[in-house]
Parts: structure tokens; C-alpha cells; sequence
């Protein structure tokens, strides 16, 4: 590629604006936008009118844009413009994970027979630079484990919760009216935008490539305070994680709410931030924290990535190459359950009950189950039904026990 990268930019939301404002800080890249194609004419933007444009291939059909960076909230479109792009032989920057984590293995193949790059760090945690650190740090190092908290939503929700007197969906309006949550919140709160970042995580930790089905997510959105309350009087911290860890030749992936004590990484992982911790067989656990959303933090790892290509850089997928791993399709799951209506507790069939209680409006339940007896349907249609996994450790394979 030149040197001289031509950007074609789709989308100029938060982080499209983001990375319009620092690439013109940056005296350190030659590169420069070109174009940026826009969905909505009416929409109150920071540039006039007449630096937009509304076609995409007026951005795909230009021979001189060599680089397209794909910053829209629609994943169907993303598609089509990423695919389109790579045939035209253009190189691309994503953000968009719900896109790589239903398409990635399809890209891939597009993006090795056109010879272009398809680079995305900033579609996980925002500015912390975790995707080239698997890539590149971690190539030949052992991993064994991979958390996350991926989501800022859920996590301001729940530290907020655990500090205040106030409802799930109190907490949540504040989040929304703050600008930490969307008008449909349900990717953020319900676990779907953890699950697609770690499926990435999977694939650049593990070399598992994955379907969104094969990943269990289960959300936040019926924690109540009397669970809260649970936790505290334990001294733990409920946190929302992406979780990938290997157990012989399989890895345990889910996405969950977590009880874990201070022992963990993300006891002290607050508010809207991110944290992820690595875990390798021979660097030990390391753990990066940062803001994981964002104007400014999501373009600056965009911002990366154009950096990145002035010198041609592909992920390798050395892992994917040589894996021999698997998910692990069921494993024994350490839970805690609660609902208002106890006779909802009776969804599960218990392996063994560590402890219970039961009241006129409220009842819980903590011990071990399989994962089959887990779904994200269960969850969802069931609103009063909390569930969460126990302990920084909580998952067996069958068998091991």
C-alpha cells in the first residue's frame, strides 16, 4: 500500500467525529478523509451539509480511497460495504463487532483472496490495546485464560447499583440520560455486545473461530437489590464478564454476571471502565484497564489501526492456524439464582446446593449446575429470575469432579 492512505469514511456518529478531530491532530500519519458517506440527510452534524455525501459507492467505486473505515451501527450494511470494499481491493477498519462476530470467518476468506487488510481493535474495549497484544505479544506464550469486562453500560449500571438505593431501571434512565447507554439498551444490558467481543477475543486468544449461538450470554437486566445486598454481605462484587478459559484441550466461554471477591482483576473495575485480564503460561496474569467507549478513546484505536496500515500490517492468525481447541459444548456451572416468585428456582435441576434461603418475596439459591441447564431464553422469559456464576473460578468441565 502507499504510504499516503486516502480514507473513505462511513458513519459520523460518536466515533466518526471522533476520529475526523484526531486525525487532523495528528501530525505523525499521512493520511487524510477523502470522503464520508452518511444514512441520514436531516441529521445535526459537526460539518456542513455539503462534506457529506449519501451513496456508499461514491466512497467504493473512487480508485484513489485505498482505505475504507467502517463506523456505522447497522451490522447488514457494514457487511455489504466491508465485502464490497475488499473486492475493490481496499483495505478497511472496523468497529463494528456484531458484524466480525457473525461474518469474521467469511471476511477472512475475502480479505486473504483480495490480498487487503481487515483490521478492528477498536471493536473491543475501546482504547486498550488488547487485539495486537494477542496478535503480537502473546504469539508465543501459552495462554490459558482470557476476562473481560467489555461492556461499560453494564458496568456503570452495576457499580452504581451496589453504591446506591436505587432500582436496576432507575439506574439505568440515569445511564441513558448520561449518555452511557442507548435508547434500546438491549446488546448493552442482556450480554449480546460482550458476547461479540469475545468471540474476537476467542479467535486472537484461542484461534477459535465461533457462531453467536455457540456462546452462552446471559444480561444484567433483572439484578435486584436484595442480590446486591447477597454480595455485599460476603464482600463481593457483581461484574458482568467475558470469560474464555482453557481446560485441557477445550476452552469454557460465557458471558455472565459474575460474583467474584477482591482477588480478582475486576473487583476495582468501575463505572463505564473497561479491564481485561490475560492469563499465559509463562508471563503470568496481566491485566489492562481503560475507557472502553467513547468519542475520543473507540478513535483512538481506530486511529491505530490507519497508523498500522502506512506499514501493511495483517493480523497473522497464527493461532487459528495451529489451534487444536474446541468449546466446550457442556461444563458444571457454580450459580447463584434468585427470584421474587420462588417456585421459579425449580427451572434448575441443582447437582449440589451449597446454600438457601427462602422468604415471603424472595428466595435464592447458590450450588452447582450443568451449562445445559442454562440458556439465554430462560433468562429472558422469566423476568424476575437473577441469575449469575459464583466465584472467580466458577466453572468445572464434567468429569473433572
Amino acid at each position: 500500500m502507499s504510504n499516503n492512505l486516502k480514507i473513505g469514511l462511513f458513519g459520523f456518529g460518536c466515533v466518526g467525529t471522533g476520529l475526523y478531530k484526531v486525525l487532523n491532530q495528528s501530525s505523525l500519519l499521512s493520511a487524510s478523509i477523502e470522503k464520508i458517506v452518511v444514512k441520514n440527510k436531516n441529521k445535526q452534524r459537526e460539518l456542513s451539509a455539503d462534506n457529506f455525501s449519501y451513496d456508499p459507492n461514491v466512497i467504493l467505486d473512487d480508485p484513489e480511497i485505498n482505505l475504507v473505515v467502517e463506523l456505522i451501527d447497522d451490522a447488514d450494511a457494514a457487511f455489504e460495504i466491508v465485502k464490497t470494499a475488499f473486492r475493490r481491493g481496499k483495505n478497511v477498519v472496523s468497529a463494528n463487532k456484531k458484524l466480525i462476530a457473525e461474518h469474521l470467518e467469511e471476511l477472512l476468506k475475502l480479505s486473504a483472496e483480495f490480498n487487503v487488510s481487515f483490521l478492528y481493535e477498536a471493536a473491543v474495549c475501546g482504547s486498550i490495546p488488547v487485539i495486537r497484544n494477542l496478535e503480537e505479544y502473546y504469539n508465543n506464550d501459552s495462554l490459558t485464560a482470557i476476562e473481560g469486562i467489555c461492556n461499560g453500560t453494564s458496568n456503570y449500571i452495576l457499580t452504581r447499583i451496589s453504591k446506591e438505593l436505587k432500582s436496576f431501571d432507575e439506574i439505568l434512565t440515569d445511564a441513558q440520560n448520561a449518555g452511557f447507554a442507548e435508547s434500546d439498551p438491549t446488546l448493552d444490558i442482556d450480554g449480546f455486545d460482550s458476547k461479540y467481543k469475545l468471540q474476537i477475543l476467542l479467535l486472537h486468544t484461542f484461534g477459535i473461530l465461533s457462531q453467536p449461538k455457540e456462546v452462552l450470554n446471559i444480561g444484567v437486566r433483572h439484578v435486584k437489590q436484595a442480590d446486591v445486598s447477597f454480595a455485599k454481605e460476603r464482600g463481593l462484587r457483581l461484574r458482568l464478564l467475558s470469560y474464555g478459559r482453557r481446560v485441557e484441550d477445550e476452552v469454557v466461554a460465557f458471558v455472565a454476571p459474575v460474583f467474584v471477591d477482591e482477588l480478582s482483576f475486576s473487583f476495582d473495575v468501575n463505572y463505564e471502565f473497561n479491564g481485561v485480564s490475560f492469563e499465559a503460561l509463562f508471563s503470568d496474569k496481566q491485566v489492562f484497564t481503560g475507557k472502553g467507549a467513547g468519542s475520543f478513546p473507540t478513535a483512538s484505536a481506530v486511529l491505530s489501526d490507519v497508523s498500522a496500515l502506512q506499514y501493511d500490517y495483517q493480523y497473522e492468525y497464527k493461532k487459528k492456524n495451529s489451534t487444536h481447541l474446541g468449546l466446550a459444548k457442556d461444563f458444571k456451572v457454580k450459580v447463584f439464582v434468585s427470584a421474587n416468585d420462588q417456585s421459579r428456582l425449580a427451572l434448575f435441576s441443582f447437582l449440589s446446593i451449597e446454600e438457601e434461603y427462602q422468604s415471603a418475596g424472595y428466595a435464592y439459591k447458590v450450588g452447582w449446575i450443568n451449562r445445559s441447564d442454562i440458556s439465554h431464553e430462560l433468562y429472558r422469559d422469566n423476568p424476575d429470575l437473577f441469575i449469575a456464576f459464583y466465584g472467580n473460578n466458577p466453572v468445572e468441565l464434567i468429569g473433572t469432579k
